[in-house]
């Protein structure tokens, strides 16, 4: 009983330190000579170096001017992520945005996270993985960041979703979008698409018509629910159009047709042009529904 008194009795002080042990002892200058451990720092802004691997391409000028005034009034809130080099330099793995506005806004340091990062490899994915989690990339840089981790890291689409904390759903989303025309990942960059615009995209077989399509979102200003029934109406011209060749002579498309269509939960056609060689087409009716679609194919190649 007289330990919670003498407690007590310490006042407000004792219960809300005013600074917080963690930045008396974590936030200091760092020594290029001292030893490869993860501390917090103020580093020269001079020292640091780009960072080589850097997912995003496009900076908007007015929130980059944003974030400097932001800092002007309240410093930098978040710190940046670097590591140490041998020669007592530091090389940028994450805050690009935030060292640039920092720069412009007249700092001459900024609060870091040295990270002390063993190879090249493990550089590449901490920064390709700290931009996912901390920069606001569009959607394309985001899809690229996904496809480097797979081709430079050999990580699964599970992996990345697990290191991200995301669904493998939306990293396979992501990654589609790459197989869109450049001109279409452009308005994507630039905002003039939206995420939903896209994926809908995604589900045009013909270039042309995806071309044609995202011209008319943009100059009507097309919803995303507006855009996947104009998509829908778009695969059902292309069926019927191809229908009364692919039929002739093979009525065992039918079966397969509906054997597939169980399987899949939607419609399925299958065509065939000769030879031995024909085309599967299955239809889906909503963004929720191509998401249902990859799961289940996850689930059957993860069976094999």
């Amino acid at each position: 009983m007289s330990k919670q008194r003498t407690a007590l009795g310490k006042g407000l002080d004792a219960l809300i330190p005013r600074t917080s042990p963690v930045e008396k002892t974590a936030l200091r200058d760092v020594h290029p000579s001292a030893p490869q451990v993860e501390v917090i720092s103020h580093l020269m802004i001079a020292q640091i170096l780009p960072n080589p691997y850097q997912p995003r391409a496009d900076f908007d000028e007015v929130a980059l001017d944003e974030l400097k005034r932001s800092i002007q009034e309240k410093g930098v809130i978040q710190p940046i992520t670097v590591r140490r080099k041998d020669d007592g330099t530091y090389q940028l793995i994450s805050g690009e945005r935030r060292i640039r506005a920092a720069r412009e806004a007249g700092l001459a340091k900024i609060p870091a996270f040295v990270k002390a990062v063993k190879s090249e490899e493990e550089m590449l994915e901490l920064a390709l993985i700290e931009n996912l989690q901390r920069e606001h990339l569009n959607p394309v840089e985001v899809g690229i960041s996904y496809q480097r981790l797979i081709d430079e890291c050999q990580f699964t689409q599970d992996e990345i979703a697990r290191k991200i904390g995301k669904d493998r759903t939306t990293v396979t989303n992501f990654i589609r979008l790459l197989k869109l025309p450049e001109l279409i990942q452009q308005s994507l960059r630039q905002g003039k698409l939206t995420m939903g615009h896209a994926r809908a995209l995604v589900g045009i077989l013909d270039e042309k018509a995806q071309l044609r399509l995202c011209e008319r979102i943009v100059k009507q200003g097309l919803s995303v629910r507006a855009v996947e029934q104009l998509v829908r109406d778009i695969g059902k011209k292309s069926t019927k159009s191809r229908r009364p060749e692919a039929r002739a002579g093979d009525r065992s498309l039918d079966h397969i047709e509906t054997k597939i269509r169980h399987i899949l939960g939607t419609k399925v056609t299958v065509t065939s042009s000769g030879k031995g060689r024909g085309q599967i087409t299955i239809e889906y009716y909503s963004a929720d529904d191509l998401d249902r679609l990859l799961d289940l194919f996850a689930a059957i190649e993860k069976h094999q």
